[in-house]
């Protein structure tokens, strides 16, 4: 919490990093974060409605949107749940991530399992 008496715009990003963790071992069973990695080209946050200490049962969806050839989009969206068990909408955003070699630390191709394993969990890819 911040001086305003809610989360800190900073902290959504790491919410981001968080949950695009999960999903990346979610998505794809093959992946190891000792072996593939991505960097960050780009990252967004639009902030809808300030997260305060009283939030209840906070999450964050997330999903890629879009894949390229040595790059992918991912779509995050931070909600929390209303009296009424309603979504309210905190945040929402984007980053663009670039496929890299992590010995030769430089950019690769998207590997062929891993597009197949995000299009089974991601079928309207």
């Amino acid at each position: 919490m911040d001086a305003l008496g809610h989360v800190n715009n900073v902290i959504y990003i790491d919410y981001f990093q968080i949950g695009r963790g999960y999903y990346m071992n979610q998505a794809s069973k093959t992946w190891d974060w000792f072996k593939h990695m991505f960097v960050i080209a780009n990252i967004s946050c639009n902030y809808i409605k300030e997260i305060k200490l009283d939030v209840r049962h906070p999450r964050i969806g997330v999903r890629i949107s879009k894949m390229g050839v040595k790059s992918f989009e991912i779509e995050y969206a931070i909600v929390s749940e209303g009296e009424n068990r309603d979504l309210i909408l905190h945040a929402i955003g984007t980053s663009t991530q670039v496929m890299i070699d992590i010995k030769e630390k430089k950019t690769i191709e998207i590997p062929t399992w891993l597009r197949e394993e995000v299009s089974v969990y991601e079928p309207s890819l």
